[in-house]
């Protein structure tokens, strides 16, 4: 399988949603696959949270040898997002205006942003159009975002589990996990590793609201009736320490702001107006059981995009579902693209 890391250099000034602008930045991205002779067999792939550029690592159920995304049919993109911690700006690089590195003071970048900084790449790729984009949860915000900007850049367009603005509910999860942080006291100090302690604790806030309550029941259980030290707790704080292990907390902080910042109605166009712009044939998924980003959200999507299908998987997985109900979603592919 031919997969390579590559870093794209944005040369330039690019000004952020906030008012706030960032110059001359870098964007890792992973393609995989050999690009057809009239470049119509891309792929873009948007990864969500804390995820990398490498759809089969996180996503190896679909993409893969053999798998719906297969590198030996399609030319695969996948960027690592702006803010996170493997490859592109991030709180960890040197501000250039200060030559000091941003950590706290990170200039976070919108969903909105991200697309804008991303067709920059596309175009020095050469690339006109995308045969598909596809993105789950904040990597649907992302695709969302970029179908708007530019409507009749995709011929199919997957946004799963994901909304075309973040809701109060989705909001106050990301708060709770950014007060988590904050009530770090390391977070205060100007160090790459501030409120890592914090983050632990933020991340089993934040699985609570990626699963739901029959996933837990189903893996979960104490068997042997515990009356402390319940399987619970023990898989909480596991995913505490995974996630620390391989993240930062500066990061995760400053992308739980973009996550909350999605609003596709901030410019002159309401959402909906924004939607209907979008040209592609659309299939938007959502998962039964996700108490996240909840089928509403879909159902709003699917009513304003022009022509969108709207599915549903039943799973007992919630907002996690999109990652792990693989063979539902490739079925729900190969009916789109028939």
């Amino acid at each position: 399988m031919n997969k390579t890391l590559h870093t794209y250099h944005y040369k330039g000034l690019l000004t952020l949603e906030s008012g706030r602008t960032i110059q001359d930045f870098k964007m890792a991205y992973t393609t995989m696959g050999e690009i057809s002779s009239n470049k119509d067999n891309v792929v873009w792939i948007f990864h969500a949270m804390t995820a990398n550029s490498d759809p089969s690592d996180w996503w190896a159920g679909m993409v893969g040898e053999g798998k719906f995304f297969d590198p030996c049919r399609y030319f695969i993109i996948c960027v690592n997002m702006p803010g996170s911690y493997y490859g592109s700006v991030n709180p960890l690089d040197n501000d250039e205006e200060t030559g000091m590195p941003f950590l706290q003071d990170f200039p976070f970048f919108t969903p909105m942003d991200m697309a804008r900084s991303y067709e920059q790449l596309r175009l020095s790729l050469g690339i006109a159009e995308i045969y598909m984009g596809i993105g789950g949860s904040m990597g649907g915000q992302q695709l969302i975002a970029w179908a708007c900007l530019q409507p009749a850049l995709f011929k199919f367009l997957v946004p799963i589990a994901t909304n075309a603005f973040h809701s109060p509910w989705g909001k106050a999860f990301n708060a709770s996990q950014r007060m988590c942080i904050e009530a770090d006291p390391s977070w205060n100090e100007k160090s790459p590793e501030a409120g890592m302690a914090g983050l632990k604790v933020a991340r089993s806030v934040a699985l609570i609201s990626y699963r739901h309550y029959d996933t837990y029941g189903k893996t979960q259980e104490d068997l042997d009736k515990a009356i402390e030290n319940t399987r619970s707790e023990s898989y909480q704080k596991y995913q505490g320490e995974k996630l620390a292990k391989r993240f930062n907390a500066l990061s995760y902080y400053m992308l739980s702001k973009s996550m909350d910042s999605h609003h596709l109605g901030r410019g002159v166009l309401e959402a909906e107006e924004m939607l209907e712009r979008i040209n592609a044939t659309t299939l938007v998924i959502g998962i039964s059981s996700d108490l996240l980003f909840p089928v509403s959200e879909q159902q709003f999507l699917a009513k304003h995009i022009p022509g969108a299908q709207l599915e549903v998987i039943a799973s007992i997985y919630g907002h996690d579902g999109f990652l792990i109900e693989h063979k539902k979603l490739s079925e729900l592919l190969k009916g789109l693209i028939k």
